[in-house]
Order: structure tokens, then sequence, then C-alpha cells
């Protein structure tokens, strides 16, 4: 790794000052959160400057800024990541061990760093997507920026109570932590509720007023982001909410506390939990506002930005490109036209164009129950200006496709973005997004394809230059440099340190593919990873449960649900059992299977499909025959920092979703540069691994998307089951108690779903594909040196997956944002 210019010879002096002045007490007598506060402030202080002269370069040059707006962005804990990119990782660990052994504190730098919580701002793919963009945005000296909501307890912290999971408050330190600083002096007022007056203005034109409404405030706090190589330092600003007058004195004075600080608790719910459930009408306006709040303060700061370096509007989208991280921020169309319009005088040609021509929109879902629709009666009473707003948008838009295709109703019916429903009409979000942006993209070449073709194909037939793919990424500064710190020594000490901003470089690796020491070492590698999570599953996390480092170990870690199909996973785990135990056959090779991954509160089967997880885990594990070969195990409340830990000691990803229902998946990416063979389906973009890779080195599986909607049409299950013996014998298991002794049909459900409710994502169909491709695995897996082949092809051909190869793509051909000359 390149070293860093950054001066540390103040640095310990710094350290114990802070620790003394700070928190009062000298640095013997400091515990943990003193020294590591302590600690970041003093790394903070370096990268303060360099996010000033980031600041100074951008205004200088007048760049074009990218906003992103996300609800999620999950970055993981921070002070090792930013210190890596810094440069000075190795010379601070150095500093904090060398105070340790001076003054005998009790702390090292490893305690530090294990010691940082993950912070509460994500739950999965969208949210880690989010950072590795902004990691790759500052890497690549770009200015490009983040808006999200300040979350006080994220989504939910899982804990798992008699193989059930249950949610508690998933608190971090947003309201100390050190990386967050709150921006003192600026707030966004944002209007919520009330009615609209109509008037005229003195030309006589229809004025119509927004009257009676109360306001949010939002309150600014900044995440610095870290360019790999300390040249450049953006920024992720995250709103907290709160009410603009703490609470109404006169109501207080009468004696009611409670109705006085109504609005002070309604508006600061706002941000305190990711994804609010709305199964009831409260949740949902509550899920709305939450959205709504997030825009409006993100625009609200993009416009102010922008007006202090320009007097007009007329280089608005010359200077400022916004992009909607899926459907939650498409009520920005909405926003920007208001702001313009509304706050700014602008004519609705002239706000509309810039509208377009500024925003862009990804979608990430090819679920149609995931494109958010807000219902017209909710949206009224929240913001009905912004609804008349959409309803003018809809009705230009309507009259532009009757002059396209004159007379076709239902294709008008079909692209509009007010859906009547019974009864009642419903707001189309993502129709929204596609109509007020000038590009929409998907993020692997399949699932860009299915927008076009299954999703929205109306509006590709509409607008068809509008659509393009951008597959994801992943930056490889967390997700090598900081996740497998022993696979990046060993790339280091053969092919350099360029891979780490140039992932291609990694192709060099292949020059090694008959190199038996070379091989030996990743290996090693691998057997040491595997050895650390062996013992943070039996002693670090408490699971208890042993588990063999020279088994293979098996991994699904992603969100819990159907479609993903942990349910196929443990239905090979259940045939496997039987095999075992029933008909007396061994497998090829010892397997461990770990599972991690977090159901939605409101989402019934994939909290079954964790019960089930543990139910077959009790059986298995305690089987004195079986046991020897397979094991199960459940890795509670999944987040960054524990994948860090899992992924890099992955012999196998399974990446097992329908075809045709994962848009793209970024833990894919993970686990293969990391050199885990991938058992997968060709969905999402397991096809462009598959393509990188090669066939030899990839097990694929299953159905393709394009026979997907045959298998369903001609779904029979008795015929399914009764051709396939094992199939059966496992499907059976759901309707008994095999595996829940104690709690009797609760897996009926599950077996109901198979047999008699259409078995919709196919387990049954593709049950016995998967299968023999796991047989063919494990004999694979017995020829070691065949394996690590298979594995450091995996590696180096990682480089099309890196976030940069992303950016870049995103910067050129949708942002036409370019990397800030440095002086």
């Amino acid at each position: 790794m390149s070293k860093s210019k950054i001066d540390l010879t103040d640095f310990k002096e710094s350290l114990c000052s802070i620790v003394k002045y700070g928190f009062g007490r000298p640095i013997e007598e400091a515990g943990r959160v003193d020294i590591f506060n302590a600690l970041c402030v003093v790394v903070r202080r370096y990268i303060i400057d360099i996010k000033i002269e980031t600041e100074k370069r951008y205004k200088n040059s007048d760049v074009k800024r990218m906003h992103y707006i996300s609800m999620e962005f999950l970055t993981g804990p921070l002070l090792a990541n930013n210190l890596i990119n810094l440069g000075i990782y190795d010379e601070c660990k150095e500093i904090v061990n060398s105070l340790n052994r001076e003054l005998s504190i009790g702390i090292s730098f490893d305690d530090l760093i294990e010691f940082e919580p993950d912070p509460a701002l994500g739950n999965g793919g969208l949210g880690r997507l989010a950072a590795c963009f902004l990691d790759s945005l500052a890497t690549l000296n770009m200015p490009g920026f983040g808006y999200g909501i300040n979350y006080d307890y994220g989504l939910f912290r899982q804990t798992i109570v008699g193989g059930y999971q249950r949610e508690r408050p998933d608190f971090w330190f947003n309201k100390t932590s050190p990386w967050l600083m709150r921006m003192f002096g600026e707030k966004c007022m944002v209007p919520v509720f009330g009615r609209i007056e109509d008037s005229q203005d003195m030309r006589g034109d229809y004025n119509p007023m927004w009257v009676d409404w109360k306001l949010i405030v939002g309150r600014p706090h900044d995440i610095a982001i870290v360019g790999y190589g300390s040249k450049t330092v953006n920024r992720l600003r995250l709103f907290s909410a709160w009410a603009s007058e703490d609470f109404d004195i006169q109501i207080f004075n009468e004696g009611d506390y409670f109705k006085a600080v109504e609005d002070k608790i309604k508006f600061e719910n706002i941000s305190k939990i990711l994804y609010p459930s709305d199964l009831k009408e409260t949740g949902k306006e509550l899920r709305l506002i939450q959205e709504y709040f997030l825009v409006a303060c993100a625009i609200n700061d993009i416009i102010s930005i922008y007006l202090k370096e320009h007097k007009s509007f007329e280089k608005f989208h010359e200077k400022v490109a916004i992009q909607l991280n899926d459907t939650h921020p498409a009520l920005t169309v909405a926003e920007l036209m208001r702001s313009l319009i509304d706050l700014h005088s602008l004519e609705w040609d002239d706000a509309w164009s810039i509208t377009t021509n500024t925003l862009g929109y990804t979608n990430h879902t090819l679920m149609p129950e995931a494109l958010e629709r807000w219902s017209v009666s909710i949206l009224r009473k929240v913001i009905p200006r912004h609804l008349q707003i959409i309803y003018e948008i809809n009705r230009r838009f309507l009259q532009l496709v009757e002059n396209r295709y004159p007379g076709d109703r239902q294709k008008a019916s079909r692209l509009s973005i007010v859906e009547p429903f019974d009864g009642g009409e419903n707001i189309r979000m993502a129709h929204l997004a596609i109509v007020g942006s000038h590009s929409v993209n998907g993020v692997a070449a399949i699932h860009s394809e299915l927008v076009k073709q299954n999703l929205v194909p109306d509006f590709y037939d509409l607008w068809s230059y509008k659509f393009n793919n951008k597959t994801n990424g992943v930056t490889p500064r967390r997700w090598i440099l900081r996740a497998n710190q022993r696979l990046s020594k060993v790339i280091l000490s053969a092919i350099g340190d360029g891979w780490i901003t140039d992932l291609e470089e990694l192709k060099e690796l292949e020059k090694f593919y008959d190199d038996g020491a070379f091989l030996e070492s990743i290996k090693d590698v691998k057997r040491s990873n595997k050895a650390e999570l062996a013992d943070l599953i039996k002693r670090g996390l408490n699971i208890g449960i042993d588990v063999d480092p020279d088994s293979i170990f098996d991994i699904q870690a992603k969100r819990i649900h159907e479609y993903k199909r942990q349910l196929l996973n443990v239905m090979n785990i259940i045939n496997t059992f039987f095999v075992i135990r029933d008909d007396g056959v061994m497998p090829s090779c010892p397997r461990i299977f770990i599972f991690a991954g977090k159901a939605a509160p409101g989402y019934f089967m994939a909290k079954l499909i964790i019960r089930l997880i543990h139910g077959v885990a009790d059986v298995v594990n305690s089987d004195k025959i079986a046991n020897k070969w397979i094991k199960v195990v459940f890795i509670p409340d999944y987040r960054v920092s524990l994948a860090e830990r899992i992924i890099p000691a992955a012999d196998v990803s399974e990446q097992i979703s329908t075809a045709g229902t994962e848009a793209s998946g970024t833990g894919n990416m993970k686990f293969a540069m990391n050199g885990a063979l991938t058992i997968g389906t060709l969905d999402g973009a397991n096809i462009e691994i598959a393509q990188e890779v090669g066939e030899d080195n990839i097990y694929i599986f299953g159905h393709k998307v394009q026979e997907i909607q045959s298998v369903r049409d001609s779904f029979n299950s008795k015929e399914r089951l009764e051709s396939n013996p094992n199939l059966k014998r496992v499907v059976s298991s759901f309707d008994s108690d095999i595996f829940c002794k104690n709690e009797p049909e609760i897996f009926k459900p599950i077996y109901n779903s198979l047999v008699n409710g259409g078995d919709f994502y196919c387990h049954l169909a593709d049950f016995g594909s998967y299968v023999e491709t796991q047989k063919r695995l494990s004999k694979d897996y017995l020829d070691k040196k065949v394996w690590i082949q298979k594995s450091l092809i995996n590696i180096a051909r990682s480089g099309k997956f890196s976030s940069d190869r992303t950016i870049r793509e995103y910067a050129k051909d949708i942002w036409d944002i370019k990397a800030s000359s440095l002086v």
C-alpha cells in the first residue's frame, strides 16, 4: 500500500491531551470509551483538513456535483476503514499499542476496532451499495455526496429466542458518535399537513396557497467519507427530525403536558427507526412523512449549496445531478418542482425541464409489491401541494401519451402515474420516478432487460433512450483490504498495491495458477479465516456450536425472503440428513451450513423459515451420526461488521434466488472476490460472475428466467413429489413434527405453500438440480489443488465487480461529473 503523507508526529500527544482535557482524566485511568472517542477525534482532525481542502477545490473549479438520495446508508464501522483510506492504519496501530505497553492501560488497538458499533443507518444490500458508492466517489476524487436520515435505532437488532426471531431496538451512538458532526446553525424547515387554498396571483392566474401546515425541522449531521489515498473527503449528510417548537406552552400551563408535546413526539418519531411498519394507517402515514422528510431536506440543502455560487437556475442541471436510490425518494420529483415553482417562482415548463434533466432513477426490484404505491387520501392529508403537482405532471404526461398513441386507453392506463383502485386512487411512485427522470437504470444486465421487457415495457416503448444498465459493484477497500487482511497481504506481496484502486489488476494473479507455493498461501489464508469464524461461532457470539474449519463452510448470508430461497437450502440439508440417517449413505466430505440474515418484522413466512432453520439445526446437530458430516449454524443480527468476519471464511457462496427475482445482489460479488465458489441460479449478477470466472469455476443450477413462467403454469405438486422420492420425504417432514417436537404443525404453512399454494418460487422444480449440483461441488472439493485454483480464478477475475467501475459508468453516462483535478 502507498504510504500516507500525513504527519503523525503529534499523534500520541494529541491522543493523551484529548483524553485529559476532553474527558477529565489521565490516559492511565481512561476507559475504552474515552480512548476510542479520543482516537477518533484525533483521526477526524486529519480528515477535516482534507475535507476543507476538497471543498475549496470543488468551489474553485465550480464542479458539477452529484447528490445520492437513499433511505439507507449501511456504512459499517468507520475507524478502521478511515485509517486504511488515510494510509495510516499500521502507524496508528503501533502508536496505540505502544501507549498500551508504556502505560499498561489494558486496551489494545484491536480492542478499540472491535468496540465500535455498526451505525444503524440501513438494513441490507440497498444501504450497503450506497455506502460503497460513496467510498468509490471519494476514492475517484469525484464530487459525490449522500443524503439520508439520522436514525436513532435503524431497523432492529435481531435476537433468537427459542428459534424465533425477536426484534429489539438497535441503538447506536447517533447522538455522540465522534464521526457524526452536528452542523450547528444549519437546518431545513419542512412543511407538512395543512390544506390548499385556491387563489389568484396579480395577473389573475391560478395560484394555489398551501396553508395551515405544521413545520418539521431537519437538523443536519455530516459523516465524512474518506477516499483511499487521502486526497478527497466528501460527506454523507443525515437529517434528524425535530418539532419546530418544543411544545405549546399555553396548553402546558393549562395542565395537559402530554397534549402540549404531542407534535414534538410525533415529528421526532420520523427519524427514530428505519422503515416503520405500515400495517396500520398511522404506520403508513409515518412512513410517507419519513420519505418526504428525507427528500424535502435534501432538495432544500442541494438548492442552498447551488445558490451560494449561482444567481439563477439556468445552469442548475449543468451543475447538479441527483440520483434516486430506488423508489423511496421518488417524491423528489414533486418536491423539486414545488421548490422551483412555489419558492423560486419559475414557470412550469422551465421547472420541469430542470427537474427531468437533473434526476436519475435506479430501480432495484422486479417484485411488483416492492414498487411503492401511496393512496391519494394519505397524500392529500400529509402533502396536499405535492399531490396537486403530481396530478398536473400526470395530466401533461397523459397528453404526451395520447399524442404518441392516439386512442390507446389501455396503454394510457398502464402508463398513468395515477392508478384507480377500489373506488379510490393510488400514486405509482416508480412511474413518477420514471416520468420525472432523464435516466432509468437497472443494476445487472439481466435485471435491466427484465425492467424493460417485463416490469415497465410500455415506458421502454415510449422512452427507450432513458433505459440503461449499471451493474452493481462493491468497494475492494472495505471487502478485501479491510475485511480480509490475510488475503490482502498475500496479494500485495505478489502483485503490489495497484489493485486497490484498479481491481482489474487482480488478473495478474492468474500467472500463479500453477504455482504450488502461492496456492498453498491462498489455502492457508482460507483455513485461518475459517478457524477465526469457528472461534467466533463457538465463543465470540455464544452460539456454542463446535465447527471444524476443515469442513466445507457453506454460507448463505442475506435478508431472509422467500425469493432468496433459504428454504431451498434447508430442503437440501434435510435431504442430506435423511440420506445419512435413513439410507446410511455418507456425503463426500463434511460440511457446515451457515445462515445469517434478518426477516422483516411483519413477514410471517420469512420468520417461519428462520424458525425452521433452528428446528433443523437442533435435530441435525444433536444426531451422533449426522453431526460428524453436517452441522447447521444461524448467526444472529447480521450486519457489516459480522459480514467482514463471515465472508472471508466462506468456501461456498449460496446465491440461489429464483431466476428473474434478484435484481443484482452484491453479496455474490463480495464472496467471489474473497475466493468463495458460487452455487447459484442464472439470476442477477450471478450471470455476469459466471461470464467472468467461466463455467468451470462456478456451480450453476435450476431453471432459467425464460423457463420460470412455464414451470409455474404447469405446476403439479403431486407429479413433482411422486417423481422424486427424496423430495417427497423432505416436503413431508414439514407436515410432521420431526423438526418441531414441542410445537406440532408449526411448519404446516411451509408445506401448504409448496404443495397447495403453487410454489411460486419454484423450490420443488429446482430441488433435483440443486441437490445434484451440491453433490458435484462436494466431490470437487476433495481435490484441494483444483479447488484452490478455482478459488484463485474467482479472486483474479472479480475486477468487474468493483464499485469504482460502476461509479465511472454512472459518472460518464448519467451524471456527467468528472474527477476533480488535484493541484
